[in-house]
């Protein structure tokens, strides 16, 4: 398996790494547990607030609600370095025994109706003008990695859930799908919606989406455009635990407490099944590859569609009333 970071890597990490700081959160908080002061969280991450539940072993990563509601290139490293924060201290508790080690970690979002709307459409648009290739290629390597160190849940023993409430369409759908669980508020709208700007999702759908469903299944819905509700993705399996509106938190605490007996043996086994048929990065880097020349090859038809929804995005993320997702108004238009 291609590991996420090497032990050398790791141990150079923990010499010249500060201790990772975190907020409690839940009820070991309201017990009256010591905290962190926010301001040193938010130091370690300008988009995300991070919190531990110590009680049940689990880090909180939630977008704040001023956060991008697309994947721009700012945010990705924010979280890429969070991710390479995370990666150290799991590892150092690897060295260590002890009940209140991290055993899940919880990816969420605070922005009002949305989870992620996925790629940076405007970077999309300005580097298939000026055929920026090495810029593009750089920005899905850096999805890629974001995905698969989520997807591999750092090659630890730890589990990886996505908490969608509101809209996961595109790339927010691909970062979704990449951990280990997937809970989902009944009013979530999830999809794929590249193939109406004449494209696909290039950095992880495909190989994520196989791992939860028939490959001719995973092919109809990255080849349809459909955004489809959380009943009927948890129908399909997509979605593992379906959450009324509101409930998503602590539908997400409940399977922690329904599972926390048995969290040894279950993160054994997902690792197992990591080793005997692994989330190989380079192969997602080959994929993005082609996603990159693919979208080098777009017509003025279907950047002008990529206006259009860059548009509808902007409506939404100013917070106007929006009963459709983006892709839905596109595939009326």
């Amino acid at each position: 398996m291609q590991r996420y970071v090497n032990t050398a890597q790791f141990d150079m990490l923990d010499r010249h790494t500060p201790p990772f700081p975190v907020v409690m959160d839940g009820p070991a908080a309201l017990r009256g547990a010591q905290r962190v002061p926010p301001a040193a969280v938010l130091g370690n991450s300008e988009f995300c607030d991070v919190t531990v539940e110590r009680d049940i072993g689990t880090l909180w990563v939630r977008l704040a609600a001023d956060a991008p509601v697309k994947f721009t290139p700012a945010l990705l490293a924010d979280l890429r370095s969070l991710q390479d924060r995370i990666a150290t201290r799991l590892q150092g508790e690897r060295r260590r025994a002890g009940a209140d080690r991290l055993r899940y970690q919880v990816f969420a979002s605070r922005i009002p109706g949305v989870f992620s709307l996925g790629g940076d459409l405007a970077l999309f648009r300005d580097c298939i003008r000026r055929q920026d290739a090495q810029r593009l290629r750089g920005y899905a390597r850096d999805a890629v990695d974001l995905v698969h160190a989520n997807a591999t849940a750092y090659d630890a023993s730890v589990t990886t859930i996505s908490l969608v409430q509101g809209q996961a369409l595109g790339g927010g759908f691909e970062a979704a799908l990449a951990a280990q669980v997937l809970v989902a508020e009944r009013s979530a709208r999830m999809g794929l919606p590249e193939i109406l700007f004449n494209l696909f999702p290039g950095m992880g759908a495909w190989q994520l989406l196989c791992r939860r469903l028939p490959p001719r299944e995973a092919e109809r819905l990255i080849l349809g455009g459909r955004t489809y509700s959380a009943e009927e993705l948890h129908a399909l399996g997509v979605v593992d635990v379906l959450a009324d509106d509101g409930d998503g938190e602590e539908a997400v605490r409940r399977y922690i407490h329904a599972h926390q007996r048995h969290s040894h043996g279950r993160q054994g086994f997902w690792r197992a099944c990591e080793s005997a048929a692994p989330l190989d990065k380079h192969e997602l880097y080959r994929m993005a590859d082609v996603w990159v020349d693919t979208a080098l090859g777009l017509g003025e038809r279907d950047l002008a569609t990529i206006d259009y929804l860059l548009r509808a995005q902007g409506r939404l993320a100013a917070k106007a009333q929006l009963v459709e997702t983006p892709a839905e108004m596109l595939m009326e238009a």
